[in-house]
């Protein structure tokens, strides 16, 4: 029902809430705002990716499937934040 959507220039995360999910929020997040991130890749017991943010705004965190490669979206941001 989440999503979040890696852009060039921006995050958007689609949080969707309460039981049937028709009330949602969406949130854009210019990489600019991002202090400090952590990537975790999915291991043999830890079914699930995690990309962590912290922002002026606050402190964010995404589960990805296993099969996103968790590397690509750490080289993305760090390109993005760190202008490289």
């Amino acid at each position: 029902r989440d999503s979040a959507i890696f852009t060039t220039k921006r995050l958007i995360i689609r949080d969707a809430q309460g039981l049937t999910g028709k009330k949602t929020e969406i949130y854009s997040l210019p990489y600019k705002s991002i202090d400090m991130w952590s990537t975790e890749n999915a291991g043999t017991f830890d079914m699930d990716a995690e990309v962590e943010l912290w922002t002026r705004a606050g402190h964010i965190k995404i589960k990805l499937n296993r099969k996103i490669d968790v590397r690509q979206i750490d080289s993305l941001i760090a390109h993005c934040v760190l202008g490289s």
